[in-house]
């Protein structure tokens, strides 16, 4: 049996989302209906409204979510009807060429539900990242399911569905921050604040927040930022530079996805150093380097995919450091809201009034 509900649709480019009955179909073989809990509102839904990222409207929004399992379609033997799940954008295939040679992060055919939630009249929604969590159940892969201590309220654990779990993974494991190094991390959103709470988890002695906006900078400090960097006021690049001896920081983070922000990681950091980028920049964005630049700073140039998590690693992993006080998962939620509160929180998001607004249900 189908199940009717609420759920927040973006119909065309640049509208205003609306509220309308969604059709979620009984799980098919390998596949899951969830409950959700929460949904964190991340800048990814945005830009699925906006068409940036594809026009395959209309879209069923939100993947940040955290809820409980409903039912299960045959098959399925990695999680139960009743298991508190977060959801994840990257159930691992297992057999495509990155998983066989062992790197399970780098999975090229990850999984989606394979039957479509409709609206009344059948249309078929294209659900965010394959999710679309702003309703009350939503139709996923079981691969797409992790099961984490649900002792973790689901307003913060969804959010390690993609922002928070995105930056802690570029600092953790794309750049591979080590104890003692130095980290400057560009933009100071939510990615941006988890990638410096990671460099914090990873033992980083030095880390630099770069941002244009001081209540961000402010935030960056809560999550474990050293010193602060007003790129507006200041040259970011020369000042990384006089808060790690001269040298430019070891790891430099852009949480942006900017040509402009991307060439001041690029020379903030040091001989050797590592340069991530885990912002996501416009299809139409370009960039040029010198290439004897690129040469002569010897190190590394990376780009991080979902923080190259593994989630049934790294969610549970982060749950637990979270329920021991030693990773502040919380503190990146600034509101609650409702499902009729997407379209202001956008309009707050923008403005960078807040980390995350999270839908509850």
């Amino acid at each position: 049996m189908a199940y009717e509900v609420k759920g927040v649709v973006a119909r065309s480019k640049g509208a205003p989302v609306t509220v309308e009955t969604i059709i979620v179909p009984d799980p098919g073989p390998g596949e899951a209906v969830v409950d959700v809990q929460a949904c964190g509102v991340c800048a990814t839904d945005l830009h699925y409204r906006e068409g940036t990222i594809t026009d395959q409207y209309p879209f069923l929004l939100g993947h940040e979510a955290a809820g409980t399992v409903a039912a299960v379609g045959e098959g399925v033997t990695n999680v139960a009807v009743g298991d508190y799940v977060i959801l994840n954008w990257r159930a691992v295939c297992g057999q495509c060429r990155a998983c066989l040679k062992g790197e399970l992060q780098y999975c090229f055919n990850t999984h989606n539900a394979a039957q479509q939630m409709t609206l009344t009249d059948g249309t078929a929604l294209s659900p965010a990242l394959g999710i679309g969590a702003f309703t009350e159940k939503t139709l996923v892969h079981s691969g797409q399911c992790t099961p984490v201590d649900p002792a973790a309220p689901a307003t913060a654990a969804g959010l390690l569905g993609c922002g928070v779990m995105a930056g802690v993974g570029a600092a953790i494991n794309t750049a591979g921050v080590r104890r003692g190094e130095s980290v400057a991390v560009f933009g100071c959103g939510g990615v941006g604040d988890a990638a410096i709470a990671g460099a914090k988890l990873a033992g980083a002695a030095t880390i630099v927040a770069v941002d244009i906006d001081d209540r961000k900078l402010e935030w960056a400090r809560r999550f474990g930022a050293t010193h602060t960097v007003n790129s507006k006021a200041t040259d970011a690049v020369a000042a990384v530079k006089a808060a790690t001896g001269g040298f430019g920081a070891d790891v430099t983070i852009d949480a942006v996805g900017h040509p402009a922000v991307f060439e001041q990681a690029f020379y903030a950091r040091d001989l050797a150093g590592r340069v991530v980028l885990v912002g996501v920049p416009a299809p139409d964005m370009t960039i040029t380097l010198p290439l004897l630049e690129v040469f002569g700073r010897g190190g590394a140039i990376k780009s991080s995919w979902y923080g190259d998590c593994l989630p049934s690693r790294d969610f549970p992993m982060l749950v637990d450091l979270y329920r021991q006080g030693r990773f502040p998962l919380e503190d990146f939620v600034t509101e609650a809201i409702g499902i009729d509160d997407v379209d202001a929180a956008f309009t707050k998001m923008r403005a960078g009034e807040v980390l995350r607004s999270v839908v509850v249900f």
